[in-house]
């Protein structure tokens, strides 16, 4: 891949530009987003307040929407921020935690990209299909994607006409043009509440730090899930796992994500021929 150089190298260009990420987040993962992005080198804030969200987005080099915890006034913080997130010119994330879960949660996430401009998506099969229209199956917050990660992923950017990222065993990035498979991750993830919300503002930062969205993503999932697996082969249990896991953002770089990433590329037209 003529490209995977740069795109290994992004965690790198993170941590020399140490972008300020704004995220209005749920309350579950405050702690561990703010950690999560201290340890891979970028800056967090946490402002949700109506009053200074779009004064805390003019500040910040990227925006990081996520309705886990959402509440009404929380939404409309959300779309004040987002909108001057777009005027400034600065990426913006949608975590549409548990879309689907509820009718008020579907139609706040409606809302939310009725009223800003969104970079990327980012979410489980079930969460990215179901904002788009798509089947899926929930249980609470969590659910399960009827299909293909990488067909959830393609018909999702086509309904929603965002790029979008698919995170699950495998993680699909696509725009409807290009997909990237990435296959690094370790199963301990899924037993630590708020990694899937951090890993979207870990997006937001790389996306801060370099202009191509695409690569940007794979950059971001790509290192996440190669440490994870650097997490994982320092202990078998979740508790443990999230601390090594902080400690592995802090250390990972590109010459590890170079060496341990497995990243695959295809344009649109192969896929379909599949």
């Amino acid at each position: 891949m003529k490209h995977m150089s740069e795109i290994t190298s992004l965690v790198n260009k993170v941590r020399e530009k140490q972008p300020l990420v704004h995220n209005i987040t749920n309350q579950v993962v405050i702690n561990y987003t703010a950690n999560g992005l201290y340890a891979i080198g970028a800056a967090p804030v946490m402002a949700n307040a109506v009053e200074e969200a779009a004064d805390m987005a003019n500040n910040a080099d990227a925006l990081l929407l996520n309705i886990g915890t959402l509440t009404t006034v929380q939404v409309d913080a959300m779309i004040l921020a987002g909108k001057a997130a777009n005027q400034k010119g600065i990426p913006v994330v949608f975590d549409p935690v548990g879309v689907g879960a509820t009718p008020y949660r579907s139609a706040m996430a409606k809302k939310i990209l009725d009223n800003v401009q969104v970079s990327v998506v980012r979410g489980n099969a079930a969460e990215v299909g179901l904002l788009a229209g798509l089947k899926a199956v929930m249980r609470g917050v969590d659910a399960e994607a009827q299909g293909d990660h990488q067909a959830v992923a393609l018909q999702a950017t086509k309904q929603l006409g965002i790029p979008v990222i698919v995170t699950g065993e495998h993680d699909v990035i696509t725009d409807g043009s290009k997909v990237f498979v990435i296959e690094n991750g370790h199963p301990l993830l899924t037993k630590v509440t708020g990694t899937g919300c951090l890993l979207s503002s870990v997006v937001a930062a790389f996306l801060a730090a370099h202009e191509n969205v695409l690569e940007a993503c794979a950059g971001a999932v790509g290192f996440y899930g190669v440490a994870a697996e650097v997490a994982a082969s320092h202990t078998s249990a979740p508790g443990t796992f999230q601390v090594a896991f902080l400690d592995a953002l802090y250390h990972v770089n590109s010459d590890v994500v170079t060496d341990t990433i497995k990243l695959t590329e295809r344009f649109i037209e192969e896929v379909e021929t599949k």
